[in-house]
């Protein structure tokens, strides 16, 4: 049975297993250095959920509100242009556990949150390298294209979705 926990303590063992899986995915998500590091972000942010499948995590989800300490250039993007809104920062799915609509219960609860403060939701997908699953997933469930951002070595989509 997998149930949902949100927290932004979490303890050292579930935090050593969302580190692995954000360096798993770190090629969508953003390289961090260490557990210690994850764990600064955890801090800053507004909502930190996971799944967990007998103790073992199997997918996670971060996000910020608007005004918030977080340094990433793709939150920057919202924050100068949105007074208020929550942020998808990451959110990662085990493999063996993915395309099992994982995912679509992370947001699931995050619309339930987003829709009780009458927050927008954003975020950004890479769109080199391309994560067309991502995309789709994202345009299904009511995100809009907003703009665009070429990095040097990566490119993406910024994305909304109005609260409902």
């Amino acid at each position: 049975m997998k149930t949902i926990q949100i927290s932004t303590s979490p303890e050292n063992h579930i935090l050593k297993q969302l580190y692995s899986l954000n360096q798993d995915h770190a090629h969508y998500l953003t390289n961090l250095s260490s557990e210690s590091d994850l764990s600064k972000l955890i801090e800053l942010s507004d909502i930190c959920m996971y799944l967990l499948s007998d103790d073992e995590v199997v997918g996670f989800m971060m996000c910020f509100r608007e005004k918030s300490e977080h340094r990433s250039v793709n939150y920057k993007f919202f924050n100068d242009r949105e007074s208020r809104f929550i942020y998808v920062d990451r959110i990662a799915i085990k493999e063996d556990h993915s395309r099992k609509g994982l995912g679509s219960n992370l947001y699931k609860e995050l619309y339930e949150l987003s829709s009780l403060k009458q927050l927008p939701i954003c975020c950004e997908v890479y769109t080199v390298p391309l994560n067309q699953i991502s995309l789709n997933f994202h345009y299904k469930n009511g995100f809009k294209s907003v703009g665009e951002y070429k990095f040097e070595n990566n490119s993406v989509e910024y994305l909304t979705r109005p609260f409902i």
